[in-house]
């Protein structure tokens, strides 16, 4: 009597539940990563506006308003034009011989194309932040 060999290999029925369960999977997961990607890039964003914040208020200590970013010579506020690696960093005075004003980073490349992060500094030295993001999700944390 011949004995009967065991089974080999996988059904049909099994392999197309894997394909399923990494279908779903990656359903959920590629538009997730996406935000998170998004929120990063925006956070960089932030932080880079965030460092320009102790020059702005040093050059307002020492000339008496906020810079425009055309400022050349001694003062390190004119880094406007040098831009920020995944857009441009913008300076706007509220006013004349103001120390009120905002930093403005455009986004020109990644996820967050054509987005702003925007931080204000009122005339009574609070800053506050903006996000031109339209999903809720992704901007940082204090930016409204």
């Amino acid at each position: 009597m011949k004995k009967r060999q065991g089974q080999k290999g996988f059904t049909l029925i099994e392999l197309m539940i894997v394909v399923a369960v990494i279908g779903v999977l990656s359903a959920i997961a590629i538009p997730q990563y996406q935000n998170y990607v998004h929120k990063a890039e925006l956070g960089a964003g932030l932080a880079t506006a965030s460092a320009l914040k102790i020059n702005v208020e040093d050059y307002i200590a020492t000339e008496g308003n906020f810079p425009d970013g055309k400022t050349s010579g001694a003062k390190p506020v004119d880094i406007g034009a040098s831009g920020f690696a995944n857009g441009d960093i913008t300076f706007s005075v509220s006013g004349a011989a103001s120390t009120a004003g905002s930093i403005v980073v455009t986004f020109n490349d990644g996820i967050a194309k054509n987005e702003t992060i925007q931080i204000n500094r009122a005339n009574d030295g609070k800053w506050t932040c903006a996000a031109s993001a339209s999903n809720k999700n992704v901007k940082p944390k204090g930016c409204s």
